[in-house]
């Protein structure tokens, strides 16, 4: 069987002829392969971007995959060894230098030496699974049998003050606004609220005022019913912070202006001028 004849059709036959010539690649007058339309029409010509190739996908296997970091938390008798993969430890900016710095023979071990060992170990757990216990519920706060009911000392919500100062310390802020939700979901009392007070203006510094300033806000507006509960524990923390006093007198000054509809004076508020 003959084998069948193949056609070929030219650009002529298929209509590409212009005006009866040929087309010209290029010549005196021609136009050049390359040249865009914004060049011949006297635009600057655009110049070709690369194609973005999005990073290749990590899994949690790849975190897994990993060297082990030891982190030894405390010290003297209190001292315990941690383990933690090192990918995910980088998730930390604090942890992420430290790794850098690491020899490429192992072990590799971090010292936290002034560190506790509950808010390092919640540290840890967000890191593996995006939350620590006890997680948030639809009520509140999954029940902790370790943890009594009402929180009479400030128990419960130290634990989320010292995950906070944690996460701050890390760099972590994710895991940061994740505990600050979780304190206010806490029931306390006015001792256990003197006493996360007192780890605030004592773990912050004064510009944190998402933290500083909820703080003053719930003292401002019922100090002058909590403090009847502990009146000696609020003005010890007043003495011992004078900017926690400053920040509750300045909330409360500011809601009476606002109920009163009093504008802030810009001029001098003496009540004479000088010299008379």
């Amino acid at each position: 069987m003959a084998d069948p004849e193949i056609q070929i059709t030219s650009s002529v036959e298929l209509g590409l002829e212009q005006d009866g010539g040929d087309v010209e690649m290029e010549g005196e007058d021609g136009v050049e392969l390359g040249e865009t339309a914004a060049t011949l029409a006297g635009g600057p010509e655009v110049e070709e971007v690369e194609e973005e190739h999005a990073p290749p996908r990590v899994t949690f296997i790849d975190y897994l995959k990993s060297p082990i970091v030891d982190l030894i938390v405390g010290s003297g008798a209190s001292q315990t060894l941690l383990s933690a993969h090192q990918a995910l430890l980088a998730h930390s900016p604090f942890f992420a230098e430290m790794i850098s710095q690491f020899p490429e023979e192992l072990p590799r071990s971090i010292e936290l030496s002034t560190e506790e060992l509950d808010p390092v170990g919640c540290f840890l757990q967000y890191l593996y699974t995006g939350e620590y216990f006890p997680r948030k519920i639809k009520e509140g706060l999954e029940e902790d049998p370790d943890m009594p009911g009402v929180d009479l000392n400030g128990e419960k919500l130290l634990k989320h003050a010292r995950v906070l100062a944690i996460a701050d310390k890390f760099g972590v802020m994710e895991l940061k606004n994740l505990a600050h939700s979780k304190i206010h979901r806490v029931n306390s009392s006015a001792r256990g609220e003197i006493a996360y007070a007192r780890f605030i203006y004592g773990n912050t510094p004064r510009s944190d005022k998402a933290v500083r300033k909820p703080i003053a806000s719930f003292w401002g507006q019922r100090s002058h019913v909590l403090r009847h509960d502990a009146e000696e524990d609020f003005q010890q923390l007043c003495l011992e912070f004078p900017e926690f006093g400053f920040d509750v007198l300045s909330h409360v000054l500011d809601e009476r202006e606002r109920g009163s509809g009093m504008e802030r004076e810009p001029k001098s508020a003496r009540k004479r001028p000088r010299g008379v």
